[in-house]
């Protein structure tokens, strides 16, 4: 079968989103890709889109999409590939000029390896089996979860004494929230420091309601935690961040982050709320949101290639 490949460009980013909406409702059941979420990809600081992106076109479908993007600036290299199932063998073909660009990109940048993330669901489109021949392997699991609201039900909690929630209301509070940011995920898995700009990008700043947005703070540390929401997917709420300081964990203030936040999206309508979520997070995050109610709605793999 002949196939026409060229990068792709931002004006490509309804294509992209149907081939994804396609590949969801395989996948998951329903369409939950957005075309504001393509689009913020494809404007990604760490992506040349004429190196760093791959359309494959069966006559005007769209069959295989991928992208690449580098916020490491050193070996780790992040990947997107999206295929049908019934076009493997250029989704193959797209995949072998990703990791050659990943691995040049990682030596551009000094390194002597690239070590290649991509994130597949557990019960993908891209058949695992070739990929599992090229040396790729699972190296983490996430669970993204789902929880019904209702505002008759999910009220505003009352915060405990020494204890004040506010909404970002400001530049210095979308400053702090990067702080915090920073200090609450840096014992993560895989995580990648982000100066304030890239950070502002990576959470699609220009779209965020900060409304949506809070910090909590106590009586004895101040400013210890953030929540950071997002009401513009179609699909559902969707909470992108829970940070809490490791000297600040243990107290409730993840909990009551949590049900501010829905207690807010219920106040605007919402149905349902999600957020994704390591199921290795040390720090007890899936435990804190099962006891929330949160169940699981759809589980991803972070498939690993080192590259040399």
């Amino acid at each position: 079968m002949s196939y026409v490949l060229r990068p792709a460009a931002l004006a490509d980013a309804p294509a992209i989103t149907g081939l994804l909406n396609e590949i969801d409702l395989i996948e998951i059941g329903r369409p939950e890709t957005d075309l504001h979420t393509v689009e913020t990809d494809l404007k990604h600081p760490g992506t040349d889109l004429e190196r760093d992106s791959w359309l494959a076109f069966d006559g005007d479908r769209l069959v295989v999409y991928g992208l690449l993007w580098d916020e490491s600036e050193g070996e780790r290299i992040d990947i997107d590939h999206y295929v049908l199932p019934d076009r493997q063998d250029v989704g193959l073909t797209v995949l072998e000029a990703m990791e050659a660009r990943a691995l040049a990109k990682a030596r551009e940048n000094g390194a002597e390896r690239a070590v290649v993330h991509l994130h597949l669901n557990t019960r993908p489109t891209l058949d695992t089996a070739l990929i599992r021949q090229r040396g790729w392997s699972v190296v983490r699991r996430y669970h993204v979860l789902r929880r019904p609201v209702d505002a008759a039900a999910d009220r505003a909690p009352e915060p405990p004494a020494g204890v004040r929630l506010r909404p970002c209301a400001d530049a210095a509070d979308r400053a702090r929230v990067h702080e915090l940011y920073q200090a609450s995920f840096a014992d993560h898995f895989d995580f990648q420091p982000r100066a304030y700009e890239p950070w502002l990008h990576d959470v699609g700043a220009t779209g965020l309601d900060w409304s949506l947005v809070w910090i909590v703070s106590t009586d004895e540390l101040g400013d210890a935690g953030f929540l950071l929401a997002r009401d513009d997917r179609e699909a559902m709420g969707w909470i992108r961040s829970i940070g809490v300081l490791r000297e600040a964990r243990g107290h409730g203030l993840a909990g009551l982050l949590l049900r501010h936040a829905f207690a807010a999206f219920a106040a605007r309508g919402r149905d349902v709320v999600g957020l994704g979520v390591d199921t290795s997070n040390p720090t007890g995050a899936p435990q804190l949101y099962a006891r929330h109610g949160m169940t699981v709605h759809f589980a991803v793999d972070t498939w690993e290639a080192v590259l040399r």
